[in-house]
């Protein structure tokens, strides 16, 4: 493979990494030998950082002070991922989105009032009904949020 070949293959994977959000941030920190110039073994890989960091614990012996700092990982970082590995495998390694995981903003009490608000006059646009929220339970929700959860909730109950 030529040099520039290496590059884009190389780019194309930095890529990939960061829209499933495996990117390593601190690729620049991993110190393990294998991860070093290794074709394998890639410092960007935060998945592959983090099981090859358990297992250096694990199945050498290596102190986890000593391992967690070898892949540039605190302690607690460590901890995290052997509880999420014992819990769920590797799949578990593979960070989760950001952000909320429940619509806690639009929670039960908000759309039963919406729904009210939307029975006694159905022409109420979703800009309206934010407004309402903001007005009654101090919520600033954005208008395609309640547009989204109404649907949500009429899809549940077909």
């Amino acid at each position: 493979m030529t040099k520039g070949r290496k590059a884009t293959v190389a780019d194309s994977k930095t890529g990939t990494l960061r829209r499933r959000g495996t990117l390593n941030s601190r690729a620049d920190r991993v110190v393990d030998p294998l991860f070093v110039d290794s074709d394998f073994f890639d410092a960007r890989d935060l998945v592959q950082a983090k099981y090859e960091m358990l297992r250096r614990v694990r199945a050498d012996g290596q102190s986890i002070t000593h391992s967690a700092a070898a892949f540039g990982m605190s302690r607690p970082t460590f901890y995290e991922a052997q509880a999420a590995l014992q819990r769920g495998g590797m799949a578990a390694l593979v960070p989760r989105k950001p952000g909320p995981r429940r619509a806690h903003k639009l929670d039960t009490e908000v759309m039963d009032y919406l729904e009210g608000l939307r029975s006694e006059d159905p022409s109420l646009r979703a800009a309206d009904l934010a407004a309402r929220v903001l007005e009654r339970f101090r919520r600033k929700v954005h208008p395609r949020s309640v547009e989204r959860a109404l649907a949500r909730r009429e899809k549940k109950r077909r």
